[in-house]
């Protein structure tokens, strides 16, 4: 299982390093949003006596984290489009072991880019030391973990290139605008701040942001709570559609014709 494990990471990770230019791509919106719209706004905003760019920092983050950590899992639409996802199957490895894998390469994946984008942080005036750094690392790695997972509990279910990035884009950019990562959740309308208790990308957010600004919207426990459940829960979805192998009967892309 374990060797199994391993494996996927390691292939997804050589890819991940053969297409650097991903990497460098996946920081180009996240610091549009961080220096050009913190920038615009924070001309005439201001969050108490902190600088807006400051505050967004985890936001951008949290943006950052999400889509590069959801859309390393169109490698299994890719493969499944190409039918080497099929070779995969066959692998004298338990399926499990396959979906375990892929949720655990795209969350190093998505950690990557953060760590890159993490030196940033002083320019946006969000100086961390040493204890606030170990903080927003640990609730980066858990925020990249939970991304992974609802990007392969999603593309588990597709094999088309084409229809996951929009069908995954109608998902992600709700639970991004609702996660608080643009504006601070205790100054939005209340049904706002029902639905972000709803949305896990706003606990992960949250967590950042108390790492950096040192308050938080949400209990820690309950954060973390809520994330833990999250990743329980889309692991063993996951791990379900992968045990019924290439059965298009019981994928999502033939019940409702989201197969090309």
């Amino acid at each position: 299982m374990i060797r199994g494990i391993v494996a996927i990471v390691i292939l997804d990770l050589k890819r991940f390093w053969m297409d650097r230019a991903r990497l460098v791509a996946g920081l180009v919106q996240p610091l549009l949003y961080l220096f050009v719209l913190g920038a615009g706004i924070g001309a005439s905003v201001k969050m108490g006596s902190g600088d807006y760019r400051r505050f967004i920092f985890p936001g951008t983050m949290g943006l950052s984290l999400l889509f590069s950590a959801t859309f390393a899992a169109i490698t299994i639409v890719f493969d499944r489009q190409i039918g080497f996802f099929k070779a995969v199957l066959v692998a004298p490895i338990p399926r499990p072991a396959i979906a375990l894998g892929k949720i655990i390469a795209g969350a190093l994946q998505s950690l990557a880019q953060g760590m890159v984008l993490l030196p940033f942080a002083p320019l946006a005036g969000a100086s961390l030391n040493l204890v606030e750094t170990v903080e927003m690392i640990g609730a980066m790695a858990l925020a990249a973990l939970t991304f992974s997972t609802i990007g392969v509990a999603i593309a588990c279910r597709f094999s088309s290139t084409t229809v996951f990035p929009v069908v995954s884009n109608a998902v992600l950019l709700p639970m991004f605008f609702l996660s608080g990562g643009l504006y601070p959740l205790a100054r939005a309308p209340g049904w706002m701040q029902v639905a972000a208790h709803f949305d896990p990308v706003a606990y992960a957010v949250d967590l950042m942001r108390g790492s950096v600004l040192g308050n938080f919207f949400f209990p820690v426990p309950l954060s973390l709570g809520a994330l833990t459940l999250t990743i329980a829960v889309l692991v063993w979805s996951a791990v379900s559609v992968f045990n019924r192998g290439e059965d298009d009967s019981s994928l999502g892309a033939t019940r409702y014709n989201w197969r090309r």
